[in-house]
């Protein structure tokens, strides 16, 4: 009798003396992996009452192993918030990129066709070149982010334009001072000289200019919203919960387990409740923003109004021409007559019979102009469409990068063993976390940098609605009045005021991926 009970004291001894002699190795080249010394880490189990996030029990963690680790956690995660963050500014430095190269490219070849278009006017066009090109040169100015008003600017250019025209038809022993001059150009509006067209192409000009750089600044502010927020720093309490989402684990000896896909839903949105609510906002204006682009091909379409500017100022200085007569009577009428016309030289009637003969190609689009601006905006709007439900899809993105598939989810770590996840998944945004189990969090309390960058997203989306109905209102950003440092553009060197460069980094990849595809837009990102 006395050799069972000796088996049995021995069963007990040594099932007692288990779990103390549970070898640490695997946690202690885990834990170097990471970085951090050897001092201090059992070589054994030890008793787990120390614990303060991880579960109590036997663990391989001491207090400054289950600190180090929590830390290390939310340094990771916020790395591939600003990974993923990075990703998204690529796409939208590269859709500027795309368009801005597009856009000055039909500014250039409009520019450059001004000679053929108004060389019949000999001495009108040759000896008046500065104009031109200065209102080419504004036009260009505004588009970067000069505080013109294109209305004035455009109003200016006629008025300069009738002066040369009436005094190149003047005879030349007439003096025309600036007094009278300036009598001439305050006609334009009464008797309109220039007939409708001045009119019409300034509301086309207007609304293509504005529309263009509402669309660009847009695509900046974005990008600039999405590096702000990616830098948000990680709460203590978010810190907390991702220990114990992350690492716990490792310290129960759990190491291959990965946690539950709805546990770790929850502790993401409880991390990123004050980012998803920018959701709203955001989708606000990346739909405003695939409504602008979706203007461009709007007739009079985009490629149309810019190229068509030269055909437009010949035919309305030929209009001038042809009625000049007319308009010199009118002229007196208002202003008095300059003086005496001489017999001898070249004056109206000169003119007018020259006027006669002029002829300038009319502006006809190519077939692939139109094909190339369709392409543009329909590859802006599917890449912009990807990027709508980042936000609340970025919980998501990281989960799949931690948290165990569909088919291990009853041997899943659920923050206490391993075993299935009960709680149900929070919604998206602050107010939903009120009964989050996972991530403490005062709803009353919103992150204020973030609260700037969703007023940011509103002021951007109000500008771009401004101009889809052609008004250009005085651009002002948010963080202006709230943080002191604007996100709008200042390009070529003309800027009203002080703003930062356009690009906060230089992407590693200028082209922008993307396609059709079920995954939601930061998971492609993250995984780029």
């Amino acid at each position: 009798m006395r050799v069972p009970v000796l088996l049995c004291a021995l069963a007990c001894l040594s099932a007692a003396a288990g779990p103390a002699d549970r070898s640490c190795t695997d946690l202690r080249q885990f834990y170097t992996g990471k970085g951090f010394l050897l001092a201090g880490v059992p070589q054994t189990e030890i008793s787990g009452e120390h614990l303060r996030t991880c579960p109590q029990g036997p663990t391989c963690c001491t207090s400054t192993m289950e600190e180090n680790l929590a830390g290390l956690s939310s340094q990771e995660t916020e790395g591939l918030i600003r990974e993923a963050g990075r990703s998204l500014q690529a796409v939208f430095n590269a859709l500027y990129r795309s368009f801005d190269t597009y856009f000055t490219e039909l500014h250039s070849h409009s520019e450059r066709s001004l000679q053929e278009a108004l060389s019949p006017l000999g001495p009108l066009y040759s000896q008046n070149t500065r104009l031109y090109d200065g209102l080419y040169s504004d036009l260009r100015q505004y588009y970067r982010g000069s505080s013109l008003n294109l209305d004035e600017t455009l109003t200016e250019f006629w008025s300069r334009l009738l002066e040369r025209t009436f005094k190149s038809s003047t005879p030349t022993d007439v003096i025309l001072s600036e007094d009278y001059l300036e009598c001439v150009a305050k006609q334009q509006e009464t008797l309109r000289p220039f007939g409708e067209i001045p009119r019409d192409m300034k509301a086309k000009v207007i609304r293509a200019f504005v529309t263009a750089r509402s669309f660009v600044q847009g695509l900046i502010v974005s990008g600039e919203v999405v590096k702000k927020v990616s830098q948000v720093s990680l709460s203590p309490e978010c810190t907390k919960a991702l220990m114990k989402l992350v690492y716990c684990p490792h310290c129960r000896g759990l190491a291959s387990v990965k946690p539950c896909s709805n546990y770790c839903s929850n502790v993401m949105k409880g991390c990123l409740a004050n980012q998803a609510d920018l959701d709203p906002e955001w989708q606000n204006l990346i739909d405003t923003m695939i409504q602008v682009a979706s203007s461009f091909t709007a007739e009079p379409s985009l490629d149309v109004v810019l190229s068509s500017i030269p055909v437009r100022i010949y035919g309305a200085v030929r209009f001038l021409l042809e009625n000049m007569e007319t308009f010199t009577t009118k002229v007196y009428q208002t202003c008095g007559a300059p003086g005496e016309p001489g017999t001898g030289s070249p004056g109206l009637h000169e003119q007018k019979k020259k006027s006669g003969s002029l002829t300038a190609s009319e502006y006809k689009p190519s077939p692939t102009a139109g094909q190339r601006l369709e392409m543009q905006v329909s590859d802006l709007s599917s890449k912009l469409r990807e990027m709508r439900q980042y936000w609340t899809e970025l919980p998501v993105a990281l989960c799949s990068k931690l948290a165990a598939g569909a088919s291990n989810q009853d041997k899943c770590w659920n923050g206490i063993t391993k075993a299935r996840y009960l709680p149900e998944v929070m919604g998206d945004g602050l107010a939903n976390q009120i009964n989050n189990p996972e991530v403490e969090l005062d709803i009353t309390k919103p992150d204020m940098t973030i609260r700037q960058q969703i007023m940011q997203l509103k002021i951007m989306s109000n500008r771009l609605k401004n101009a889809l109905d052609g008004n250009d209102v005085d651009f002002q950003d948010a963080s202006d009045d709230i943080s002191g440092s604007g996100s709008g553009m200042c390009m070529g060197g003309h800027c009203s005021r002080n703003r930062p460069g356009l690009f906060a980094y230089s992407p590693d990849n200028n082209r922008v991926r993307g396609g059709a595809t079920s995954l939601p837009a930061a998971i492609l990102l993250l995984q780029r």
